[in-house]
């Protein structure tokens, strides 16, 4: 009798075992021990792919940002819509706010560029492009980190996501309209400690150089942390590009930034910027990297 129940408790015991593996496989793929899913994240890529290219103005642009908003808010933060006109465009940056004490914003742009100008194709240089990586990487992360970071950090933080980012050196165009409209509306008393921009950072060959031109020591820190949990293949201790990006009307103003960009993205500004060029475990460093960061600092 007592040799039944135990086999009968080892088989239940390892039943149970069994769907816990299978439950973890489907659902950690990507999951770091601080709680950021990077498979989460990528069905956040998916979920602005599945819309269309989100050029500005179009039905695909507004399902974008109402998608950032419920999303914001179902993971408990306070969400605005900043809507105003710059560079002769309408601008509508969604900025998700939370906590209190020194102040840090982390943003991304979520534009996709009108035309595919670097396309090897002319045929396909007036077509939208899908911006898989350059656009909904950054979002993804943003959002991600919005699910997984504690409520009770003994700081404010901001999420920003930005508009009219990606339409420079077309007619009528300049770059990073909507970091720049948001930048200068913040009152010279109130200015946030650090910015943190994120900018085609889920290319599956992930290689994040230093930018020539953000800030040295808030770099340094970033990279340390990005070592040491054991991705520094991916966050490189090398200078490389200088960068016209979003953390550019920031540090106009003084403010110390940092832009972490894969300038080395091959489908830059083509209409092979897809899903299949993205991927969860570049999504997951990224994030993973600045999690901690946020939490430790």
């Amino acid at each position: 009798m007592k040799r039944t129940s135990r086999t009968i408790l080892a088989a239940v015991v390892a039943v149970i075992l069994i769907v816990s593996i299978i439950w973890l496989t489907k659902n950690n793929q990507a999951v770091t021990s601080a709680g950021f899913n990077g498979d989460r994240a990528y069905a956040d890529v998916k979920a602005q792919v599945d819309l269309g290219p989100r050029t500005p103005g179009s039905p695909a642009h507004q399902a974008a940002i109402e998608y950032f908003q419920t999303e914001l808010r179902k993971a408990g933060w306070s969400v605005e819509l900043q809507e105003m006109e710059y560079g002769g465009h309408p601008v509508k940056n969604v900025i998700a706010k939370r906590g209190s004490g020194s102040w840090l914003i982390l943003g991304a742009h979520y534009d996709s560029r009108l035309a595919a100008d670097q396309d090897p194709d002319p045929a396909n240089h007036s077509a939208p492009v899908p911006a898989a990586n350059d656009g909904a990487s950054g979002i993804a992360v943003l959002l991600e980190l919005a699910r997984s970071l504690p409520a009770d950090l003994n700081q404010e933080i901001w999420l920003a996501f930005f508009d009219v980012e990606d339409q420079g050196n077309l007619p009528g165009w300049d770059w990073i309209l909507g970091s720049t409209a948001l930048a200068e509306s913040l009152p010279e008393t109130n200015l946030p400690e650090a910015v943190i921009i994120l900018d085609m950072i889920g290319d599956a060959d992930l290689n994040i150089y230093m930018e020539r031109n953000s800030d040295g020591d808030l770099t340094r820190e970033i990279w340390n942390t990005a070592a040491e949990l054991g991705y520094a293949k991916s966050f490189i201790p090398e200078y490389k590009f200088a960068m016209l990006d979003d953390h550019t009307p920031f540090l106009r103003r003084g403010i110390r930034a940092v832009d972490l960009i894969d300038f080395d993205y091959r489908y830059w500004h083509t209409t092979q910027d897809t899903l299949d060029k993205v991927s969860a475990e570049s999504l997951n460093i990224v994030g993973d990297t600045l999690y901690q960061w946020i939490t430790t600092r």
